[in-house]
């Protein structure tokens, strides 16, 4: 089947399925029957393709135990025959069925998927996305986290950091009052009261 038109024969194809046969410039190939087809027809269904399970790979999902059986399409087995074949096997076991992963936070019903999922960096327990700030899910490693090696907290840390850079300049503060003179005006003293 050449396409194209008088102009151009050698730009686009036909669609070979057997009601169409339209020229299109940007033909789909089909990687199970390998015949060209239009953007309309270019699905193995819309095409009734024959080949289209000789790769495919399938999964049933067990409504009893909820484990899941692979198949291929190759078998022409139906999903029901699957099902009953895998009860009868005596892998079926409902008390094996997995629970869906909640949030541990109390009171909170939130089942757990990939998209709302936030792991704690500090106690490592999954939360929903409504508890992930370590306040929201009473964090049990966050005041043992911010110990450090010496064992005091970071917060320690940082204060007393904080109050020696502050001593520091302002002891350069009033050193450089001293260079300067009296131009700055006096200090208001402070009263003690007793």
């Amino acid at each position: 089947m050449a396409g194209g038109t008088e102009a151009f024969p050698d730009m686009g194809m036909h669609c070979q399925h057997t009601e169409c046969n339209q020229l299109d410039f940007l033909p789909f190939k089909c990687d199970s029957c390998r015949k060209v087809f239009c953007l309309e027809h270019r699905s193995y269904k819309s095409h009734d393709c024959p080949k289209s399970d000789r790769d495919s790979r399938k999964v049933v999902v067990c409504e009893i135990c909820s484990s899941a059986i692979e198949t291929t399409g190759r078998d022409g087995e139906e999903e029901t025959a699957i099902l009953e074949r895998h009860e009868k096997s005596g892998d079926c076991d409902p008390k094996k069925k997995k629970k869906k992963p909640r949030c541990p936070v109390r009171r909170c019903r939130e089942v757990l998927t990939f998209s709302n999922t936030s792991t704690c960096k500090s106690c490592q327990v999954k939360v929903c996305l409504k508890h992930r700030f370590p306040g929201d899910h009473a964090c049990e490693r966050n005041s043992s986290a911010n110990l450090g090696r010496t064992g005091r907290g970071l917060d320690s840390k940082f204060l007393i950091a904080l109050a020696s850079r502050n001593a520091n300049s302002n002891a350069n503060d009033c050193a450089k009052e001293g260079r300067r003179g009296s131009a700055s005006p006096p200090a208001a003293q402070s009263v003690k009261a007793s």
